[in-house]
């Protein structure tokens, strides 16, 4: 009798516990922050962490064009990859080279962007240099351009007959034939990719000297400090928090550029890890290039983590102190015109000489002829003659090819700033309101992690998930949607980052006062918080947009003949040596990128070099 009063009293119990069980998970899926952070936690972990653990599978299995090589079927499981690239003849062109050439050419390229984006900062922040307006809006176009618009105007301008056959404008005014290492190679890599950072310096460094508190200053200058010690102990200390950031960015974003080294690099052999990577996948060793990407995203990984560390246990420089926080300017004096005149002619060096040569390199009959008499529109608006030629192209505003790439550069953009301007905002929503949560922050790292990989490496793990049929999901590989797909996700984090920092801005209050008044989930969104976070949310669309329109590294190892886009076709113009063809649809691509930044600036109200003043 007790056995049976026992077993059923413990059955109640296990009942009474699964129904609290139950209300718990009833009372949590009541609410929608919770079920998106579900969907969230389910989706990412498909597109995102299994991706990763795929490519690491790949690196271990015989491709279909490695199958005559390696020596065994296809699918079946070998080391081979691994050899190759680590103990190998091989390993020193395959792998030391290309990252010893990487992290060398990426350290000089942030000394270059400090130099330039750091003293251009400064003249505009500080000193009453001329012509700051002007040209604070010109210095920022290298960043809103293409990555590869400089690394094209360098090798227009300095190309020399021994490498290419043709000597370039530098040659044609001057008469100089410019030597190969400063045309191709290490030199003009560094340069180009400082250059094409250098405004990304010049906003971090600039935004800290602007609001600098001039107090600082003034009670230097009552103790007579000098301006070089004044310099070297207030002011330099005080932006080396955003020096150290914009070192560590510069130096990831350059290790992951791909388009500068394959312009600039690859004419005299000179490879880095994104050009051995592409060469890799595109070629005979798609195994080599899955454990290429590896390697970049594990130096990726460790990159940023020095740069949490940095900013994590970095001293303290405050400098809004609700005080005088007037400005100190430093007058140039007799330097004011030469230096502003220096300071004009680099900017036009950056953002205005490269549009010149792209327009001048498109109207040439004949590369390295400057002559009057050899410019022609006919890669313009020019039709097709002959065949296997340049001459089988139309001009680019007459052929159906470059409309229907135009189109799916268009279409791709909106499909990536849809789906990441859509996905981000609710992401945001959802974890700012389940914020501290385990599943929150597990969700806000996840919508990071596409951040921390390169772009490159990026493509190849998409490449190697999405390439062969996966359960139900097909082979997406020469489709758009692997396009759209990958562009969504490695766009999440921008859009997810503006929709946590605007929704932390919002008081969960006025949600609350819907919730008791019984406004649905879904009228409260469209009626309470999507008004008030519009200019937010409309640049969660527009950020994706504008980057997916001139994307390259992202989607060059995934497009075919029939879904390209204009980056795309550019490159393929390029690799086929159509230079007048290049020239012109980089030109094409620089003014739609333009135009739409252009939009995006009136439909928002943001501008860039707003935020250094001026």
């Amino acid at each position: 009798m007790d056995v049976c009063v026992r077993s059923l009293f413990d059955l109640s119990r296990k009942e009474n516990h699964m129904k609290k069980r139950w209300n718990r998970i009833k009372t949590f899926l009541s609410k929608p922050y919770n079920v998106l952070l579900v969907l969230f936690l389910v989706v990412l972990t498909f597109l995102v962490v299994i991706p990763l653990i795929s490519i690491v599978g790949d690196t271990f299995l015989v491709h279909s064009q490695e199958k005559s090589r390696v020596g065994q079927a296809v699918g079946t499981f070998t080391t081979y990859h691994w050899k190759r690239v680590f103990a190998s003849e091989y390993s020193t062109s395959l792998l030391w080279h290309p990252i010893l050439h990487s992290i060398y050419t990426s350290a000089w390229a942030c000394v270059v962007a400090i130099l330039i984006g750091g003293s251009f900062a400064w003249l505009v922040s500080r000193s009453d240099m001329r012509w700051k307006g002007l040209m604070t809006k010109l210095f920022i176009f290298p960043y809103i351009m293409p990555s590869w618009t400089l690394a094209l105007a360098w090798k227009n301008f300095f190309k020399n007959i021994d490498v290419t056959g043709s000597n370039g404008i530098f040659y044609s005014l001057t008469g100089i034939a410019v030597p190969t290492w400063f045309a191709y190679g290490e030199f003009p890599i560094i340069i180009v990719t400082g250059m094409h950072y250098a405004p990304f310096a010049y906003i971090l460094i600039g935004g800290i000297l602007h609001n600098m508190d001039a107090n600082l200053e003034e009670a230097a200058i009552i103790l007579k400090t000098k301006r070089l010690r004044m310099f070297t102990r207030i002011t330099i200390p005080i932006v080396m928090p955003a020096v150290l950031s914009t070192i560590i960015l510069v130096f990831s974003g350059a290790m992951a550029s791909f388009a500068t080294p394959q312009f600039l690099g690859l004419p005299v052999r000179y490879y880095v890890l994104t050009t051995e990577l592409y060469a890799s996948i595109n070629g005979t060793n798609p195994g080599v290039g899955y454990i290429l990407a590896m390697i970049m995203i594990v130096l990726s990984v460790i990159i940023m983590t020095i740069n949490q560390f940095l900013i994590g246990n970095r001293k303290s420089y405050a400098t809004v102190t609700g005080k005088s926080a007037n400005i100190s300017i430093f007058h140039l004096g007799f330097w004011r015109t030469p230096i502003s005149c220096l300071a004009f002619f680099v900017v036009m060096t950056m953002s205005v000489i490269p549009l010149v040569t792209f327009a001048l390199e498109s109207l040439l009959a004949f590369t390295g002829d400057y002559n009057f008499s050899n410019l022609t529109l006919s890669f313009w608006i020019g039709q097709a003659q002959g065949h296997d030629t340049w001459q089988s192209e139309p001009g680019i505003l007459r052929n159906p090819e470059v409309y229907r790439t135009l189109g799916n550069s268009l279409k791709l953009a909106f499909t990536c700033a849809v789906g990441a301007g859509t996905l981000g905002f609710l992401a945001g929503y959802s974890i700012v309101r389940r914020r501290g949560s385990f599943i929150s922050k597990t969700v806000e790292n996840l919508t990071f992690i596409p951040y921390l990989i390169p772009s490159m490496a990026f493509a190849a793990i998409y490449l190697s998930m999405f390439s062969t049929r996966r359960g139900i999901i097909p082979s997406l590989y020469g489709s758009f949607a692997i396009l759209a797909l990958i562009g969504t996700v490695k766009y999440l984090p921008m859009a997810s980052r503006s929709g946590v920092n605007s929704m932390m801005q919002l008081s969960p209050e006025i949600e609350e006062a819907g919730i008791i008044m019984g406004v649905p989930w879904v009228k409260r969104m469209t009626r309470i918080i999507i008004p008030i976070e519009k200019a937010t949310i409309v640049s969660g669309y527009l950020l994706p947009f504008i980057s997916a329109m001139r994307e390259l590294s992202l989607f060059v190892i995934l497009v075919t003949a029939n879904n390209r886009v204009l980056t795309t076709l550019l490159f393929f113009y390029d690799e086929k040596g159509y230079t007048q063809f290049s020239n012109a649809v980089n030109l094409l691509i620089i003014i739609v990128v333009l135009i739409i930044n252009f939009a995006v600036e009136k439909l928002t109200g943001a501008s860039i070099e707003k935020g250094v003043g001026g």
